[in-house]
């Protein structure tokens, strides 16, 4: 049970697991189920069970995973937590179709030769051939990552949630650092239409670019978001609940500090772009368990590349 897991910093360091696939294979999800613990995953339930609030009106402070050697041993897995919900809550999901873990710091994933035309052949004739092989060109994984400086004395009275909502921040603007990488592999090798003036009828123009696949993302900077959102036409645009926008042909508008003023891309999300990355999110965590949190490095490293090149079109606005 969950109560009689000892805790200790070598959990961290099993090779291929991280902490919390290390506490599932002691404490495995599935022996709760149908008991008021079910929903909770190892590492909350070890929360639970040294009662350490991490939000709501009764919110500890950070003190309190410090106050034995074992939740301690719980602190890494929180910052870590929390930065990564911040990097997941970025656009980058809605732009990638597939994530893939790659074993080294370069990648080389297979290519699509798919040139013939789709149309009826006689029975005799053979039949079109599209061809899939390994690539030449080995994608080289980027290193994206920050530094904290953060002594125990300073956080040590802050509470969790505020604490928490610090390391988001850090995720998000490491997501939004990784997404330049994306929008780049995105806009290489894709030739553009081009507009001296951006309308809405050069994103209709846009959308009716595509063939076979769909335009299901419009990627464009802040500004150019903007005065795509200040549009006449857009008076017929949906918003969600969680406020992202769509086009009145169906397309998410996504914007993102990583795309330039001159430059829309629409992709097919399903089929457009793979996130290749050889690490999850990584931190130092003996200096944190030990509380030496003067230095704090996280990063992550990955990469980009483009699965389909017709799943993604491109809009360049040139001066008149």
């Amino acid at each position: 049970m969950y109560n009689d897991i000892r805790l200790e910093k070598g959990l961290y360091n099993l090779s291929g697991k991280s902490f919390t696939a290390a506490l599932e294979s002691l404490d495995p999800t599935s022996a709760y189920i149908g008991t008021e613990l079910e929903g909770l995953d190892a590492y909350e339930r070890q929360l639970k069970r040294f009662d350490i609030k991490v939000g709501g009106a009764g919110c500890d402070r950070v003190e309190k995973f410090f106050s034995s050697t074992e939740t301690a041993v719980l602190f890494p897995e929180f910052v870590v937590r929390s930065i990564r919900k911040g990097f997941d809550e970025t656009i980058l999901g809605a732009v990638t179709a597939v994530k893939t873990i790659s074993e080294s710091g370069q990648y080389l994933g297979c290519v699509l030769s798919d040139t013939a035309e789709y149309e009826s052949v006689a029975q005799t004739v053979q039949l079109p051939t599209a061809t899939i092989t390994e690539g030449t060109d080995a994608i080289t994984l980027e290193k994206f990552g920050r530094l904290i400086n953060a002594s125990y004395e300073a956080v040590r009275r802050q509470r969790l949630d505020s604490f928490g909502i610090m390391l988001r921040s850090i995720g998000m603007k490491l997501a939004a650092a990784v997404m330049g990488e994306a929008f780049t592999v995105l806009k290489t090798g894709t030739t553009p239409i081009t507009t001296t003036s951006l309308t809405y009828a050069d994103l209709a123009r846009l959308y009716g670019s595509f063939d076979c696949f769909g335009m299901t993302t419009v990627i464009a900077s802040p500004s150019v978001a903007a005065a795509i959102a200040a549009m006449e036409e857009m008076k017929e645009a949906n918003s969600t609940a969680d406020g992202r926008l769509i086009l009145p042909f169906g397309a998410e508008l996504v914007k993102t500090s990583a795309a330039d003023d001159n430059t829309i891309i629409g992709i097919d999300k399903d089929f457009a772009l793979e996130f290749i990355t050889s690490t999850d999110l990584v931190l130092e965590t003996d200096k944190l368990i030990e509380r030496q949190l003067d230095q704090i490095t996280v990063s992550v490293t990955c990469g980009f590349r483009k699965l389909t090149p017709d799943a993604v079109k491109a809009l360049s606005i040139t001066a008149s």
